[in-house]
């Protein structure tokens, strides 16, 4: 939830952020953002002064290192669309890309005088109240009296502070987690510093923001994660909480399995985020496909995120238990996603999950594959995943249903971890070996809030679903792995 307006701050206009910032930047004040080349420092400054164009904010961009034509068209549509920012009058760009060194030899002593006036001239023009120095860096690569140009920035700074308005200024540096800037940027007059960073880990990029310090200004600290979306922009995901204060929901749904249903105490509640754990074949996506069947007839929308098969697989799969859910694709009622973690950050595809759920406005949500993501991510990327899929859910009143796979035999992820630990509701689907047969076993290891049966049941998959039986007697070794004396007991 973002903070209430402030008049003292000054709201970004980038989603999130503004969440961390407590209310956003200082008003009338200077902010460094720094990075490493490609952390993203352009696109936070462009959209910044886009978004304040949109509210009815006029700001000045002032470009020390791409030409104004380039600027243009990498930023020439939605969700930044400088051009039409430009073309409507509501941003001026003011070029004052560097010279090369024998013009600078030439002109004598450094000097940002000239450019300061035109700057001026900008902002009093368009009345702006929001400008953008992109990238002071550069200055330092052309002009060889470092303290000449970091004297001059500081004028300049000074200078905007008088006219009232709020700068962001972008600088380059080194090391993701290195100094904060590459030339003492930070040194000059500065209210704030925010880091971007870009690092790999484990073979993929994984961008984080930092708000180093906001002077006079409370802040959240440590780092958090941000994704570039083509859609919505750069989305910065706050620490994930889920709101202790709001009342969970009284009303039950159907799982799709009546069976189920009842094991449950009567449903499942209408905010719940329900695990299913169980090994490959156990059953895991029949009981998701249920779960978005029961929505369906019941003419709510419903979104279904597959990490681990395609779309045709879960279609052609559905179908062998008689539910088409390529027809409630069709007719609107549910949509597909299909996405391979491999191939991006889970920044960016909690960013396209929240995307969705804003647009369609699900009723029910699945995410069937969940324990690749265990298995390939690591630890605190996945951690912040599951935490944000869970309060965005939350927030909107959405039940959930995942799946995650656990080994063939004894407890997988379903009995410690991230995403038990936040589910309402626990199913774990096994395989249970008696003389002659390898049998299928549920049992619901936990239902928050409710009564429950808690006994282990045999079911069964046939051609129309899943098929809940009676309970299997003395069975054993559900929730560990046996080893050779627990493997005489799970026998006996």
């Amino acid at each position: 939830m973002s903070p209430p307006p402030d008049g003292r701050r000054l709201a970004v206009g980038v989603p999130g952020f503004d969440e961390i910032a407590d209310g956003g930047l200082p008003r009338g004040r200077a902010t460094l953002v720094v990075g490493t080349s490609g952390a993203g420092k352009t696109v936070f400054a462009v959209q910044y002064l886009v978004a304040g164009a949109q509210a009815g904010e006029r700001g000045v961009l002032v470009t020390f290192e791409e030409p104004p034509g380039d600027l243009l068209t990498h930023f020439d549509a939605p969700p930044w669309d400088l051009a039409g920012a430009v073309g409507q009058g509501r941003v001026v760009i003011v070029d004052a890309t560097a010279t090369d060194e024998e013009d600078h030899a030439e002109l004598g002593p450094f000097d940002l005088g000239g450019l300061l006036l035109r700057v001026g001239e900008a902002v009093r023009g368009i009345g702006a109240t929001r400008v953008v120095l992109d990238s002071v860096g550069s200055l330092f690569a052309v002009f060889a009296d470092a303290g000449a140009v970091r004297r001059e920035l500081r004028r300049m700074v000074r200078a905007l502070h008088g006219m009232g308005v709020t700068t962001l200024i972008t600088a380059e540096r080194v090391d993701e987690y290195g100094s904060v800037a590459r030339h003492g940027i930070e040194e000059f007059v500065v209210d704030g510093v925010v880091v971007l960073r870009n690092p790999l880990e484990q073979e993929k990029r994984r961008r984080t923001v930092e708000i180093l310090k906001l002077r006079g200004a409370s802040h959240r600290r440590g780092e958090y994660p941000f994704a570039i979306d083509a859609r919505r922009g750069l989305s910065v995901i706050p620490d994930s909480a889920i709101e202790l204060g709001r009342t969970p929901g009284g009303e039950r749904i159907s799982s799709g399995i009546a069976d189920l249903d009842r094991m449950c105490g009567g449903g499942l509640f209408s905010d719940s985020m329900v695990l299913v754990s169980g090994p490959t074949g156990s059953g895991k996506t029949l009981v998701v496909t249920e779960f978005m069947r029961a929505g369906i007839a019941r003419g709510e929308p419903g979104l279904l995120l597959s990490l681990e098969e395609g779309r045709e697989q879960l279609v052609r799969n559905a179908l062998s238990w008689g539910i088409d859910l390529g027809a409630a694709e069709d007719a609107g009622r549910l949509r597909i996603l299909a996405r391979d973690p491999d191939r991006m950050s889970l920044e960016d595809l909690l960013v396209q999950v929240r995307g969705e759920v804003d647009d369609l406005g699900p009723r029910r949500v699945a995410v069937d594959g969940l324990g690749v993501l265990e298995r390939t991510q690591a630890p605190r990327p996945l951690r912040e995943f599951v935490a944000g899929l869970a309060a965005t859910l939350k927030d909107r009143g959405v039940p959930a249903v995942l799946t995650t796979t656990s080994p063939l035999a004894g407890a997988g992820p379903a009995a410690e971890g991230q995403v038990p630990a936040i589910s309402d509701c626990v199913v774990l689907l096994r395989y249970v070996e008696t003389p002659g047969a390898v049998r299928r076993a549920l049992t619901v290891l936990k239902m928050r809030g409710s009564r429950h049966d808690t006994s282990i049941r045999e079911f069964v998959i046939t051609g129309d679903g899943m098929h809940i039986l009676d309970p299997l007697g003395e069975v054993s070794g559900l929730l560990w792995a046996p080893g050779p004396a627990g493997a005489a007991e799970a026998a006996r």
